[in-house]
């Protein structure tokens, strides 16, 4: 089947579910939206539209989904469960960097999250997951600036430096999934899943569905060392079992990352797998521990083989009052035979104080690059890897709110430090980079 082919019959797919999901929608009354301890999907504390409620919030016939932050209806017995979920997260950034490899510049990261569901029979709940990104239109050709960032190639072949590669457009994600509830509440449930492109099992939260990401317009440093990059793989099988407070999930998939600038949907053989496993310490602290073998991740580096990954990651919220809550992500990737090199690592904290309209957010990096991922030239050891970090501290204010949909600007400042090694190439001093933006987003969830 080519990739025309495989492009209509998923599109396909898609309409005949909706309006299977929506049909009789005409009909039957609206049903009311379950509670959540007083408090609508859309916001949490009226915070904001953008940082998604914590787990707590769900209702007994609600499943909370940690990958995405979100919570999401369960078959209720005797009773038919539909469900539309939208939600969306966009920025317009203005990019001011210095030193020679320096740039000013625009660009818009972005994502729209589709959710469609119904229940098909008293415990069953059929579901199907759009991602969807503008980024390969709203970026530079040469990738949105972002000092000592590295990852994927352009249409060209040329790698993606100093700078975050587009995520594959329009579909950034379509997952298919069946959640089969195992007892009368939800503290036992199973989830099995079907991807052409979605979330492999491994990596901590991805950073634009974790409240202390969705406030960012960066992808971190460390996204292709053991964080986010499994967040977008192609075609991934797996499940997930939710036993109380313990979450297993497993899946296989194709290792071959998806290419940022090629509009397709391809499907390929399983050749990877992938566990994770997740804890809740506390409704206010979650932990999570991941492991991954990639057979080949990089379309144009055939010779690149059997990397693996691994990551682990903490989440905490903390209530500061009745207008400020605190969150914290702190994450530990490292791969192995990636780029050539036995070992990489990455260390990410990520901190939020949100408190109504004003955020103060930030975030402080650790990794290891070598001189030959950042195309540094003339220095000894060119696959040698050296520590860079960098450290962003950032405000929010929302404008204004309208039907779930809030508009807020935003500003941050980024130090990155160097080596000594990588101080020439960078102008001979740590380089600075400031952004002023402006985010739009919310989400809006209707049971009918």
């Amino acid at each position: 089947m080519g990739k025309q082919s495989i492009f209509v019959t998923t599109l396909a797919a898609i309409t005949l579910f909706i309006l299977l999901c929506v049909q009789g929608h005409a009909e039957e009354e609206m049903m009311p939206m379950p509670e959540h301890d007083g408090m609508s999907m859309p916001s949490h504390n009226h915070e904001s539209s953008t940082v998604h409620p914590p787990h707590s919030d769900c209702s007994k016939d609600e499943f909370f989904d940690r990958s995405t932050q979100m919570c999401f209806p369960l078959a209720t017995p005797g009773m038919t469960m539909r469900m539309f979920m939208l939600h969306g997260n966009a920025f317009g950034v203005g990019i001011f960097e210095s030193g020679p490899r320096g740039r000013t510049s625009f660009a818009s990261p972005n994502m729209l999250m589709v959710d469609v569901g119904t229940s098909v029979s008293d415990r069953q709940y059929l579901n199907l997951e759009l991602m969807a990104t503008a980024e390969l239109w709203t970026f530079p050709k040469q990738g949105s600036p972002e000092l000592l960032q590295i990852g994927e190639a352009n249409s060209q072949g040329q790698p993606y430096i100093d700078a975050q590669h587009p995520h594959s457009s329009p579909l950034m994600g379509l997952t298919l999934s069946d959640t089969i509830r195992l007892s009368d509440t939800n503290d036992q449930v199973l989830r099995l899943f079907f991807a052409p492109r979605g979330e492999s099992t491994d990596g901590p939260i991805p950073f634009m569905h974790r409240p202390t990401g969705m406030v960012n317009p960066d992808a971190p440093l460390g996204h292709h060392i053991g964080q986010d990059v499994g967040h977008i793989s192609s075609t991934v099988m797996g499940g997930l079992l939710k036993l109380n407070k313990l979450q297993i999930e497993a899946s296989t998939f194709n290792g071959t990352e998806p290419e940022p600038t090629a509009v397709n949907l391809p499907i390929g053989t399983p050749n990877s797998y992938a566990a994770r496993l997740s804890y809740e310490f506390t409704p206010e602290m979650i932990g999570m521990f991941s492991a991954a073998y990639i057979n080949q991740p990089e379309a144009l580096q055939p010779d690149i083989k059997n990397v693996s990954r691994y990551s682990a990651s903490l989440y905490t919220q903390t209530n500061l009052g009745p207008a400020w809550n605190y969150y914290n992500s702190l994450i530990f990737g490292s791969t192995h035979h990636y780029d050539h090199v036995p070992q990489l690592i990455s260390v990410g904290e990520e901190f939020l104080f949100a408190g109504g309209h004003p955020r103060i957010w930030g975030r402080i990096e650790a990794l290891q690059r070598t001189p030959n991922e950042l195309a540094i030239t003339n220095i000894p050891g060119p696959m040698n890897p050296r520590w860079v970090g960098a450290f962003t501290l950032g405000y929010t204010h929302a404008l204004t709110t309208w039907n779930d949909l809030e508009i807020a600007l935003g500003a941050s400042s980024t130090v990155d430090f160097l080596p000594d090694a990588f101080s020439s190439a960078y102008g001979g001093q740590n380089p600075w980079t400031w952004k002023v933006f402006l985010q739009i987003g919310g989400m809006k969830m209707q049971n009918f």
